[in-house]
């Protein structure tokens, strides 16, 4: 199997088109394989470029543990710019189908190089059946959840797949790896959750850790990191406009006034080309 090492401020992944899939394996158990960090390529997840009915292109991707994401935002810039290089899509401005709905990555290009990439990320979802959690809340904001016998003050978006914010003072010292997988698998979170830690340092700079769902602490998330600027913004304490400092490097996320819709700016690196043997 042909594949693409690449990444998103060390959120890493492996690309391959959907024609390179090899037979006979689902791609839970294939990605499962290839994510392992000590028997296969080593990643946070597996991404497939399909061809899609209506838009330009279709992105899946399949976290390390097997499960199916609705959307990666670290994933898609990567995925824009892997269907660029290897002419799937020959165009900078392209739209891409996933389970999140229609997305659409612009690529940055100066003197033939890729510089970055911004995706219009859509609207963030903020009623708490759309995220989904079990509240019928127009807006989970402040919300207290008891995580067993602590209480935990959390909001909640969506951006097409759900997060759960929790603000604390020093995020470099969060209890991430206690309070993560609890609140990933609680029950106000029917279909799990991801986790993130956000320091504010003021209102154009965030401090984020996060607990991904399915695929435990990464180094950064771009669904993550817009939800947090919205998270943010929701408790008064950020502008619609921040950058996001996630263990990986920084994104540049924004919260348009007049469409309602994020905007996600960040880089996407190959790391290398292979030939994955089943």
């Amino acid at each position: 199997m042909k594949f693409t090492k690449m990444h998103g401020l060390g959120n890493d992944f492996v690309m391959v088109r959907e024609e390179d899939l090899p037979l006979g394996l689902g791609l839970s158990d294939l990605s499962v394989q290839v994510c392992d960090r000590h028997f296969g390529v080593g990643a946070d997840g597996l991404i497939i470029a399909c061809p899609s009915q209506h838009a330009d292109i279709r992105m899946r991707i399949i976290n390390s543990d097997g499960s199916e994401a609705e959307m990666c935002g670290n994933g898609i810039r990567c995925f824009a710019r892997y269907v660029y290089e290897n002419g799937m899509v020959p165009k900078t401005e392209m739209t891409v189908e996933t389970l999140a709905g229609d997305m659409g990555p612009v690529l940055h290009v100066e003197d033939g190089r890729i510089t970055g990439v911004t995706v219009d990320m859509n609207e963030p979802h903020l009623a708490g059946r759309e995220i989904p959690v079990d509240s019928d809340r127009e807006r989970v904001v402040a919300e207290k959840l008891d995580v067993d016998g602590e209480e935990v003050e959390v909001t909640c978006v969506s951006m097409g797949n759900p997060h759960c914010i929790v603000l604390v003072e020093d995020a470099a010292n969060a209890p991430l790896t206690v309070l993560g997988p609890l609140l990933e698998t609680h029950s106000f979170f029917p279909r799990k959750t991801n986790v993130e830690f956000v320091q504010v340092v003021n209102e154009h700079d965030l401090i984020m850790r996060v607990w991904e769902r399915g695929a435990s602490e990464t180094l950064a998330c771009g669904t993550g990191a817009c939800a947090t600027l919205v998270a943010a913004h929701l408790n008064g304490l950020a502008h619609r406009h921040a950058t996001v400092h996630l263990a990986g490097g920084d994104l540049e996320i924004r919260w348009d006034r007049l469409d309602n819709h994020v905007y996600m700016t960040g880089p996407a690196e190959n790391v290398f080309h292979g030939e994955y043997i089943i």
